[in-house]
């Protein structure tokens, strides 16, 4: 497995040609994607444009990025100039295309990285499966009869797949925790408001973040500084770091192997202690009720207008949302703010906080429930069970994924959520680096990496 800086730093001594990466990329694309449907287009034109001009620089000599000739996809959510931006539905076909590529997509380009593909999701970013209904449903990469998990599961999918290196996805509830942690890959959700939203199509606006999808914790960092331009690579001294593992709402219904992951990743922090969250039920219910209500407000219009264009499920939803009245929602948000509150001061007596991702690994494609409290439930609707209530404070999470246990097959992927005070993210992803580096974070990828063939 090559890293985004190693990949970049080939390319920019001409052990490999950016254009030969970027073909390569999209014949792997061609030739692989069939079996787990992660893009929805691949960008051919632009691609090969982007990698010969990256190559045409550097035989003149002149700079080229920190991530020059690195290919990245984006969730079909993001705008690409001069293509229809379609959110994961058929409603938006025949709207105009974007002027110009979303402020993330644009900052990535300047660092050199090249958009090669758009990736599947969810409708209009709701859901927790990435099973569309116009697109088609995206399989996880290590076992292609489970679910990769949503909304933005092409993104998480591609790279569990070892197809992309960098992709880019969005987060209102848990939609780059939940594909990250089933597909076995390491996703950011920044501090909200860190990254700008520009050019990128809402889906509930007051809880919106964007952030990356790689393979290893440090090309999360790489990624995060490009994207940031905060220098989040700096490898800090994280042995005196508070640890809180959050019990309570957060210890139930797991599953053994994730118990025991987690054990194993807190038995190597020096200061670890227990926290229970007060009221993370209601936290969740109320997170339901800002998504579902600012979701249907958004989509009012075009539901009165095109109703059968949208996934009949999605419409179900955003119906609901856009008839809920306002005291709930006026509810709802006042609880936001309260437990955005406690989750500050929880942050005063520890520097990171654990929580799994998921209750357990991907459900199968044909599995409609699982148990939770001795009941059986909706598998789909509870993937977010244990990102949804965390979502309310817009502080940032790192999804990581546990190793495996040692002397024991590879299974599918188990995740975890690292979870810091708002701005802490080079924290974060220190404490990240460090334990992936004992081997106690991270997966392997589901394929021989691509760039290899490069």
């Amino acid at each position: 497995m090559i890293a985004i800086t190693d990949h970049a730093h080939r390319i920019r001594t001409g052990a490999v040609s950016a254009v030969h990466t970027v073909q390569q990329t999209l014949e792997a694309f061609r030739q692989r994607d069939a079996a787990y449907h992660t893009a929805t287009r691949l960008l051919d034109e632009r691609a090969l444009k982007a990698a010969a001009d990256v190559d045409a620089r550097i035989a003149r000599g002149e700079p080229v990025g920190p991530l020059a000739g690195v290919p990245f996809g984006v969730k079909d959510l993001f705008d690409l100039a001069g293509l229809v931006t379609t959110a994961g539905s058929v409603v938006l076909k025949d709207q105009p295309p974007a002027a110009q590529d979303a402020e993330v997509v644009r900052r990535l380009c300047a660092a050199g990285a090249i958009p090669v593909a758009t990736l599947n999701m969810d409708e209009f970013a709701y859901g927790f499966a990435t099973e569309n209904a116009h697109y088609g449903t995206t399989k996880n990469p290590h076992d292609t009869a489970c679910l990769a998990g949503g909304s933005s599961g092409g993104s998480a999918a591609a790279v569990a797949a070892g197809l992309l290196p960098l992709t880019l996805g969005s987060d209102t509830n848990g939609s780059i925790r939940v594909p990250a942690s089933l597909c076995g890959v390491w996703g950011l959700r920044p501090t909200q408001g860190v990254l700008p939203l520009d050019g990128v199509y809402p889906f509930a606006a007051s809880l919106d973040v964007v952030g990356p999808f790689t393979r290893t914790s440090a090309d999360l960092a790489c990624a995060f500084e490009a994207l940031s331009g905060e220098n989040s690579a700096i490898v800090q001294d994280v042995s005196g770091l508070k640890i809180g593992r959050l019990d309570g709402w957060f210890a139930q219904d797991l599953d053994p192997d994730l118990v025991a992951g987690v054990s194993r990743l807190l038995a190597a922090c020096a200061d670890v202690r227990s926290v229970t969250l007060p009221d993370v039920a209601r936290a969740r219910a109320a997170s339901f009720v800002i998504t579902a209500a600012e979701g249907g407000a958004l989509h009012s219009g075009r539901l009165r207008t095109q109703p059968m264009a949208y996934d009949p499920a999605t419409r179900d939803r955003l119906i609901a949302g856009a008839l809920l009245p306002s005291l709930p929602v006026i509810q709802a948000q006042r609880l936001r703010a309260w437990f955005r509150d406690v989750l500050h001061e929880t942050f005063r007596d520890v520097d990171i906080l654990v929580a799994p991702a998921t209750p357990g690994v991907a459900p199968r494609l044909d599995q409609p429930t699982i148990t939770l409290g001795g009941r059986q439930v909706s598998a789909r609707a509870n993937l977010g069970l244990f990102t949804q209530p965390l979502s309310l404070a817009g502080m940032p999470v790192v999804a990581a994924p546990l190793a495996p246990a040692p002397g024991k097959p590879v299974g599918l992927p188990l995740g975890v959520q690292l979870i810091a005070a708002p701005g802490r993210e080079a924290t974060l992803l220190a404490f990240a680096q460090t334990m992936e580096k004992a081997g106690l974070l991270g997966f392997p990828s589901a394929s021989a990496d691509v760039s290899k063939q490069a």
